[in-house]
């Protein structure tokens, strides 16, 4: 099977979800944050959102993606995609009551060697039509091919290159037990039968259930938040990675500094994570926090 970038510039039907306190305390839950910026009520400012809850945010939209756009092509394409990209610029907080709005598109498909990579740019606003974040998400169509060149309806956001090249300063492991798959499925609401079914995972391929991609990405955030950026997620503006090699139970996942810079009032940051076995999980990481 096939797909061409003509379907570039497709838009979605509108999407509209809420944030609530239950969705931020259990979504911090998922991934072993107590920071009180997420969890304490009495806190003067009120909760905030653990920054990756945006990406949870969007997957019942992506999960049922025929419902909200006619790609052109059978369904069964959609068996084959895994979450390959993510880069999300976060305007501000997430925060309870917060309506948030998204009319997306697709921003890109362009030929990768493991398949077609296609994006999908999801705006969201508040009632207010303010933005609150602006998601690049990007799936990997496994085995089906490009037709073409590929092409991009705009100029995709690029992240900056890493200064030290791959220089650790600092490294922190993290348990993987088995029932962490089923409590970040349970808990961030993303349901996906390859991360919590090992019979619908074999049948796949896959030699068990894995971790999900965007809960390691959490858990790096959360090391860098408290490690570098005294505990304060509130000044986050970007994260982005590619996804690489997966992580299975009962196993564990190495969060790794590899780079500092400072750049427009910003500081950038530069991670990866690996998994047991030492091959990357998550690549290309890259944080920056005013």
């Amino acid at each position: 099977m096939k797909v061409n970038s003509d379907i570039v510039g497709k838009k979605l039907s509108e999407f509209i979800t809420f944030v609530d306190q239950r969705k931020i305390c259990n979504y911090a839950a998922a991934v072993s944050d107590p920071n009180p910026f997420y969890l304490d009520d009495q806190r003067r400012d009120g909760l905030i959102a653990p920054p990756t809850l945006a990406a949870a945010i969007t997957w019942p939209l992506l999960n049922n993606i025929y419902d909200y756009i006619d790609l052109g092509y059978p369904p069964e394409i959609i068996f084959n995609i895994v979450h390959y990209s993510e880069y999300l610029e976060l305007h501000r907080p997430l925060r309870p009551g917060d309506k948030v709005i998204i009319n997306g598109e697709v921003a890109a498909v362009l030929p990768e060697k493991r398949g077609a990579h296609i994006i999908f740019k999801l705006p969201a606003v508040d009632k207010n039509g303010d933005p609150l974040f602006t998601e690049y998400i990007g799936g990997m169509l496994r085995g089906i091919e490009c037709a073409d060149q590929g092409r991009s309806l705009e100029s995709l956001p690029i992240t900056p290159s890493n200064p030290t090249d791959h220089t650790v300063l600092w490294e922190v492991a993290v348990p993987i037990p088995r029932e962490a798959c089923y409590i970040y499925e349970g808990c961030a609401n993303v349901p996906f039968p390859i991360h919590t079914s090992p019979a619908f995972a074999l049948s796949v391929g896959l030699p068990d259930i894995i971790y999900y991609g965007i809960a390691s990405l959490a858990h790096a955030v959360r090391e860098l938040v408290n490690r570098e950026n005294g505990a304060n997620p509130s000044s986050i503006k970007t994260i982005a990675c590619r996804f690489r090699g997966m992580v299975l139970p009962d196993s564990f996942i190495r969060i790794q500094l590899t780079g500092r810079s400072l750049k427009d009032n910003c500081s950038n940051l530069f991670f990866r994570v690996l998994n047991r076995e030492g091959k990357e999980t998550v690549s290309e990481g890259f944080m920056s926090c005013e």
